[in-house]
């Protein structure tokens, strides 16, 4: 392993479809609680496909800090997600405001641009609409519907509104950044943070992802593009990771955010440490062969100094789609055969687009540190073009040290983390 600083999660702050926190979240992934179930926020009567990994009874006013409460007029759904995100993983790593001198913390934060709410534009565009025509009275809309758009419209939903918050909420001075690869996000946030730590930028960075695919506008337009399942009647078992009747898969919504934080400083104030994070590499595979996955995964097991028999599972995307199963499998495969076990938590909770990666990475940071590992939910005809070992049924020992996390898009951007367990 590099002789560099070495890096510890110290704190973890989530909120899911299963459940919010770290012993709720993790109690819910290893008895397999599935989270994806028919859309309760909206009337989705008229979509394909009418699931997703919603989380509910979520009010950001009971959770949010009291004193920055008057905010939450400027925060999109997934806004207010990162933002309580970032609070609850520095309230679990016992980091409060001025814990860490301001120019010693920072954040990385993975997002994309939110949906506008109907009610934002709503209003503006009913009077640009001329009868008849497909195109918009532009005039109008210049003249008229611009009187109509909330001041703070755009504010509420541009990607690095988390780290923004989060930097006001506790003075963070430190390096800052918002990460926007889609589904790699998380994973390319938490690489960058690592850099910051181990060329002594920073003591303690917050890293997180967050997103909210469930709304009528981000809905429409994945059920036109994306390969989402439609089995509208058991939604509970309708994404299939590496399975053979596998259809696609439904989006969630949700944050996971870390406290990563320099092994010397943890150890001086005596940190509870979830595990290591050894190395975090990236790439693409344009033409998803799979070729191109296998390379960075072999690019992170070296910079991680760890060998495929050190590792004891690896932790997939497996999104449930056929080609994006397809391909993964033959990256993994092509590393390890079969001889590690394949992990793929998103079954239970949707895609949650930028939130994906470091919340399934939460799974396999948990489960090393318990010492088991879950099964997959919903796979139960292997698939020959999978060649892959997926774990299902009950929880199995956690015996080797190491996991790998996997994360992907589909034009083909690659990250794998390697993590350890922290043994103290």
């Amino acid at each position: 392993m590099t002789t560099a600083r070495r890096a510890v999660l110290t704190g973890f702050g989530v909120i899911s479809p299963v459940g919010s926190g770290p012993a709720a979240f993790w109690a819910a992934v290893r008895a397999g609680t599935p989270g994806v179930r028919t859309i309760t926020h909206l009337d989705p009567s008229h979509l394909p496909s009418r699931m997703a990994g919603e989380v509910r009874d979520f009010s950001a006013k009971a959770l949010i800090d009291k004193g920055y409460r008057r905010t939450l007029n400027a925060m999109a759904r997934t806004v207010e997600f990162g933002v309580i995100g970032c609070q609850l993983a520095m309230a679990d790593a016992g980091l409060g405001k001025g814990a860490v001198a301001p120019e010693r913390i920072g954040v990385e934060f993975a997002s994309v641009m939110g949906a506008t709410e109907l009610d934002d534009l709503g209003p503006a565009s009913r009077l640009s609409i001329r009868p008849g025509e497909a195109a918009p009275d532009m005039p109008a809309w210049g003249r008229d519907g611009l009187e109509q758009v909330p001041p703070l419209w755009m504010l509420k939903y541009l990607p690095n509104m988390p780290a923004c918050h989060a930097t006001i909420l506790y003075d963070i001075q430190g390096p800052s950044n918002t990460q926007i690869p889609g589904d790699t996000a998380g994973p390319v946030a938490l690489g960058e943070a690592l850099r910051i730590l181990r060329r002594g930028a920073a003591d303690v960075m917050l890293v997180g992802g967050s997103e909210a695919k469930v709304h009528p506008l981000s809905l429409s337009r994945f059920n036109l593009f994306a390969q989402f399942s439609r089995r509208n009647d058991d939604p509970e078992g309708a994404i299939r990771p590496f399975d053979r009747d596998r259809d696609g898969t439904a989006p969630g919504e949700g944050v996971a955010a870390f406290t990563l934080e320099g092994l010397d400083h943890a150890l001086a104030r005596k940190a509870t440490i979830y595990g290591e994070v050894l190395a975090v590499a990236g790439g693409v595979d344009r033409g998803l062969t799979g070729a191109g996955l296998a390379r960075v995964i072999r690019n992170a097991l070296a910079a991680a100094g760890v060998q495929p028999g050190d590792v004891d599972h690896v932790n997939a995307h497996g999104t449930g789609t056929t080609r994006g199963d397809a391909f993964e499998a033959r990256g993994v495969a092509e590393v390890f055969g079969r001889s590690v076990p394949v992990f793929a938590p998103l079954s239970r909770f949707g895609n949650l687009g930028a939130a994906s990666g470091l919340m399934e990475l939460g799974c396999s940071v948990l489960a090393l540190k318990h010492g088991e590992l879950p099964g997959t939910l919903n796979h139960a005809a292997p698939d020959p073009a999978c060649p892959v070992a997926v774990h299902t049924g009950p929880p199995r020992p956690a015996a080797r040290p190491c996991a790998v996390k996997l994360s992907y898009t589909d034009l083909g951007q690659c990250s794998a983390v390697v993590i350890r367990k922290w043994e103290g």
